[in-house]
């Protein structure tokens, strides 16, 4: 109540100065504009006419919002809406001059068109002027203050608007303990300028030179902070970063602004962050706007993806969150960290196996979830090719389970994470994910069919920069150890995805999946449009390079063999899955292919036969029967070694 009280005080203060500077702004044109018994006339005149203007500037103010927005973050926008209500205002008081007062009241023209335009400009000025010069107050102060507690002075890279924005949160005090000391820019025409008085300092080819320079004078650099602007292509970050060698500086990169959980923070610079294409754009308002006040159950919730999508989910507003993991210390890390955000949403954990199934259901009845996620899964080929069992006891018979929880504790969407291995399967793997995707299918079409409301959708994604398992880790820790660099064909091509796309691939998934319209045409597995696919040796090689090495003289590059329930081209679609137009940038979506559902009942229950018999022979049978891509597959195969350490049974989360 206090806190209402105070804004209603503020709001009433800004109202108050409005009226007054208008009730001023006439009177004060008046006495510019005439003198003498023509300014006395006027003053005579003035309180009739003058009350009732002043209550219609008032109306004119609200209607443009001059009261909404706060006077610390005046902007253009603002300074419009104040045009736009003075030019109203003036050209009322055009027409009651001309049309009224001078034909049929005074006689002459009361105001004239020169006063009409001093009063157009004086008017702008006390609304805008005193708006201006607290933003001034406000930024200066805060300029200050941040200076005061700052110790490293950055140099920034990057773009105009883009360093802009870092300087703005340097300023104000977001980005703490950094001071924007120079700017190195990717474009030759911004030399020799400044932004909110840093001056550009050069080129990002330059940096060496200028870091040195500065250090020189007794104003050495302490951080760089790099904007996605110098991290694209065209900037050519593979040479400015094999620059800063020498300088020894940490070098932090910028998460994009209004990003939710990591808004204006930074991050250390990755040889990640060098090799994706640019982001897909994801509509915010959409995922904000689906996801508020909802009840979010993501399984596997501790892993590398689900530990992003809870996140994702604090965000953009869900209400409450479970997150289900069979990793104690994962479901710790990932609640702390919900926790150390402080986001307005209230958030449980609970130690599960989807194996599970009694521990599951009355889990998910408790909860009562709007919105399902289910990231829990094996997913690396050659333990899964060795330990096939286990692939199917938790990717298929875990999925069920977690797909029949979702549907009795009255869910409206369940999306389970897939892979593009699943598409035309050559691994168990694949197959027991597809397969997992048909039993969402087959319960989809139930719903569909009766219009029951809920739906049950796959997101396939392809490889997952900095998830657990990815080639980029295993890249990074060779090089790191010297080399060699392991690479299992020269021709092995692969799709690569961040993170953070993979997760919003999901909640957008599950925005469209409910969409009502023409949009919410039917699909049943979404995928994100990737651009060209990255040849492995290709990624290996500029790898071992951003790392400051030559490949195969100072780093090697070995060739170790496709292993067993590998391909060396992935693909985004099989060939007869009909695709579907989700009406969304940078997603592609398929409709559904699936048995009945007492057909696939049939399959699981010889599935969980040949599991309890440990005859592999039987289970892939009856995979062939069901997916008949994956019968296609080579059958003269090497045997799958076993790995080198051997996972527990248990479920490990992506």
């Amino acid at each position: 109540m206090a806190i209402n009280s105070k804004q209603n005080l503020k709001k009433l203060a800004v109202i108050a100065h409005d009226l007054v500077v208008t009730a001023l702004a006439i009177p004060l044109v008046f006495f510019v504009r005439f003198e003498g018994l023509l300014l006395d006339e006027r003053m005579r005149y003035l309180p009739s006419f003058l009350p009732f203007f002043v209550a219609y500037a008032g109306a004119v103010y609200w209607f443009f919002s001059l009261y909404r927005s706060k006077w610390r973050f005046a902007s253009l926008p603002d300074l419009s809406n104040i045009v736009k209500a003075v030019s109203i205002l003036s050209l009322t008081l055009l027409v009651i001059d001309y049309v009224l007062i001078a034909p049929n009241i005074y006689g002459a023209f009361y105001f004239g068109k020169i006063t009409i335009a001093l009063y157009w400009l004086v008017q702008i000025a006390l609304l805008g002027g005193p708006r201006l010069a607290y933003r001034y107050f406000k930024y200066s102060r805060s300029k200050h203050q941040a200076q005061r507690d700052a110790a490293l002075p950055a140099l920034i890279l990057g773009r105009g608007v883009e360093v802009e924005m870092v300087i703005r949160a340097m300023e104000s005090g977001t980005m703490r303990r950094l001071r924007p000391a120079g700017i190195l820019s990717p474009r030759s025409d911004d030399l020799g300028q400044s932004i909110r008085g840093v001056p550009v300092l050069g080129l990002l080819s330059q940096i060496e030179t200028v870091a040195t320079d500065a250090a020189e004078r007794g104003e050495a650099f302490r951080r760089i902070v790099a904007t996605s602007s110098a991290l694209a292509p065209e900037a050519e970050p593979d040479k400015w970063l094999a620059r800063t060698r020498k300088l020894a500086l940490p070098i932090s990169r910028l998460d994009t602004f209004g990003e939710g959980a990591r808004d204006n923070e930074l991050a250390p610079l990755e040889i990640e962050d060098l090799l994706v294409r640019p982001s897909v754009k994801i509509d915010r308002e959409r995922l904000g706007n689906f996801l508020k006040g909802k009840r979010v159950i993501v399984t596997g919730g501790g892993g590398s993806i689900g530990s992003e999508i809870c996140l994702r989910c604090a965000a953009f507003g869900a209400a409450e969150l479970l997150v289900v993991e069979s990793s104690e210390p994962a479901l710790f890390q990932v609640t702390e960290e919900l926790a150390a955000a402080k986001y307005d949403m209230v958030v449980s954990g609970a130690l599960a196996d989807v194996r599970d199934r009694a521990r599951l259901n009355p889990l998910f009845l408790g909860f009562a979830p709007d919105i399902v996620i289910h990231a829990a899964a094996l997913k690396h080929v050659p333990y899964l090719e060795a330990d096939w069992a286990e692939g199917i006891k938790t990717n298929i018979f875990g999925s069920i389970n977690v797909t029949d929880a979702a549907i009795a504790a009255g869910a409206k969407i369940f999306v389970m994470i897939s892979t593009d291995k699943a598409i035309e399967p050559v691994s168990m793997l694949g197959a027991t994910k597809r397969f997992a995707e048909m039993y969402a299918q087959s319960r989809d079409a139930e719903f569909v069919a009766a219009a029951a409301g809920m739906r049950l959708v796959a997101v396939r994604f392809g490889n997952v920069l900095g998830s657990v398992g990815s080639v980029v880790p295993k890249f990074k820790a060779q090089i790191e150890r010297g080399g060699p660099v392991t690479v299992t064909d020269p021709e092995m091509i692969r799709y690569f995805m961040t993170i953070r796309e993979a997760c919003d691939l999901v909640l957008t998934a599950a925005s469209h999946a409910r969409a009502d319209g023409p949009e919410a045409e039917r699909a049943a597995v979404y995928v994100l449009k990737m651009g060209q696919p990255v040849k492995i040796m290709d990624l290996a090689e500029r790898m071992i390079r951003l790392a400051g090495y030559e490949p195969n003289v100072d780093i090697e590059i070995a060739i170790t063999g496709v292993r067993p329930g590998e391909r060396l081209n992935e693909i985004l679609f099989a060939r007869d899955e009909p695709m579907a137009e989700t009406g969304l940038d940078g997603v592609m979506a398929a409709k559904p292919i699936f048995a009945a559902r007492a057909r696939m009942q049939g399959w699981q229950s010889r599935l969980e036969a040949a599991v309890k018999a440990d005859d592999r022979a039987m289970a892939e049978a009856v995979l062939d029967e069901a997916i008949p891509d994956f019968s296609r597959r080579e059958q003269k195969r090497p045997a799958a070694p076993a790995p080198a350490l051997s996972l527990p049974a248990a479920a490990s989360q992506p």
